[in-house]
């Protein structure tokens, strides 16, 4: 049966249209309608809609965004935001202490922290999202990741899930625990698995896997190499962290003879396949090969700053074609899973640099859009135009945050800070979010299953370690 949604005389419409951020903001409008049939956007016009509709939303007062796309996520680390022991740690030290946490993970676990980042994310704005799922316990199952599917599946949120990996436990020289890793047959195996359960190639579709094996210290060059030979096989996306801390650089100089992004390239990894989260620490030649090579990369200001990580070069990559999108990162080193949250953090951020280097509201809301929906390989979500996805967000401009930023409600969505989620999201047609509530969720409910089982996890972690993980 059809499905009609009519939105109404927008008080400002963000398309998104257009072959540039500065075409983009040329496209904002007011007025008009915007109608959606079953999953996609049928017609935006001017003037008024004559016609039979199902619902009619007022957007008088609203600011209406195609949804935004969240592209790097570790979805298990709600259960460890705000950790005593590591507050003050950068990376290395940060990761060797929550893996302590971490090797607790289970099925169930897994499953409540995953619907705990989706509702946040959904609250933010964000209608699509990856997710970075690395670290599988031998003591827990080995189908972790259906667990995430099962819940974005059941929120109704688009979702790219990645099979990520590590290898390379301590007896080898890696960074994790040898219970957290698995071998590349395992490995090798699920993904195939996997894919043939839930992979869809579809324009609308609603999951797609990616393959996304850790890091160069968590991870051996063969299983890097095997992850590209599959991901030509089933036609997938490659993603992984890439040159986030200058101890990575460090390590990768010692133990293979060369920066991270060389390395990079000799497995094979710099392709249009591939986009990275973080990209720190590169240099002008290695900016200029991933622009050449249609790479892509998931900006996480929050998280570097969290971590003392460093600035991330985002003009430069900009000019020289890289595709950028916006990332909230893990929930243990944000602590947030707010994207319109990680999008102000990521315009102010670019402030501390010159003047020339800063960004513009209309280049952030294009890399969590439409910078986004091209790091993913989509094409039918991150604009609001016949023919896409029916994925918008919409958000009331009368709230005591906006007072006083009538004059430029688009940049008050950057420039202000919402106190409150936003008021709706429509996914793929259907309304998700209303009246800043996720519908037919029981959020009281989730809450105090992720708490508790966070709790367990850390006392677990606390007594076996001897680290302070409570305050």
């Amino acid at each position: 049966m059809t499905q009609r949604i009519l939105i109404k005389n927008p008080l400002c419409c963000v398309p998104m249209t257009g072959a540039t951020p500065i075409a983009a903001e040329q496209n904002i409008f007011s007025g008009g309608y915007i109608l959606i049939e079953d999953q996609q956007i049928k017609m935006v016009g001017k003037g008024e809609f004559q016609g039979v509709v199902d619902r009619v939303i007022d957007a008088s007062r609203m600011i209406v965004l195609p949804g935004l796309i969240n592209t790097h996520h570790h979805f298990y680390q709600t259960l460890t935001r705000a950790v005593l022991a590591t507050q003050t740690a950068p990376l290395f030290e940060w990761l060797t202490t929550n893996y302590e946490i971490w090797r607790e993970l289970t099925s169930e676990a897994v499953e409540v922290s995953a619907r705990i980042a989706l509702v946040e994310l959904l609250k933010s704005g964000c209608t699509t999202t990856s997710d970075h799922l690395y670290l599988f316990p031998a003591s827990a199952s080995a189908e972790l990741l259906d667990a995430e599917i099962l819940a974005a599946q059941e929120l109704g949120m688009r979702f790219h899930p990645t099979r990520g990996a590590m290898s390379l436990g301590r007896s080898e020289g890696g960074l994790p625990p040898d219970e957290v890793v698995q071998s590349d047959l395992v490995i090798a195996q699920d993904i195939e698995r996997l894919v043939k359960k839930y992979h869809d190639s579809s324009p609308g579709a609603m999951t797609r896997i990616a393959l996304a094996p850790c890091s160069p210290f968590s991870v051996s060059p063969e299983l890097m190499r095997l992850t590209v030979r599959l991901a030509d096989e089933y036609d997938l996306r490659l993603h992984t962290h890439l040159a986030e801390t200058r101890d990575e650089e460090q390590f990768c100089l010692e133990k293979f003879g060369m920066r991270p992004f060389a390395l990079m390239q000799k497995l094979g990894w710099i392709s249009s396949r591939v986009w990275f989260a973080h990209a720190i620490y590169l240099n002008d030649e290695e900016i200029a090969q991933l622009g050449a090579a249609g790479c892509g990369i998931a900006h996480c200001p929050t998280s570097n700053m969290r971590l003392g990580s460093g600035i991330a070069r985002i003009r430069e990559m900009l000019k020289a074609g890289v595709q950028v999108s916006m990332a909230v990162d893990g929930s243990a080193s944000n602590d947030s899973s707010n994207l319109l949250n990680e999008a102000r953090n990521a315009l102010l951020l670019s402030r501390l640099r010159q003047p020339s280097q800063w960004l513009s509201v209309a280049e952030i809301l294009w890399c969590a859009t439409r910078g986004g929906a091209a790091v993913l390989g989509r094409n039918a979500i991150g604009q609001i135009a016949p023919g896409m996805q029916a994925d918008l967000t919409l958000i009331a401009l009368d709230r005591i945050e906006f007072a006083g930023a009538q004059a430029d409600p688009v940049a008050a969505l950057l420039f202000c800070v919402p106190q409150n989620p936003v008021d709706m999201v429509i996914i793929n047609g259907r309304i998700i979010v209303e009246q800043g509530r996720v519908v037919g969720l029981d959020e009281a409910a989730l809450i105090r299953r992720q708490q508790q089982i966070s709790e367990s996890m850390l006392r677990v972690a606390e007594d076996r370690t001897g680290f302070r993980l409570f305050r």
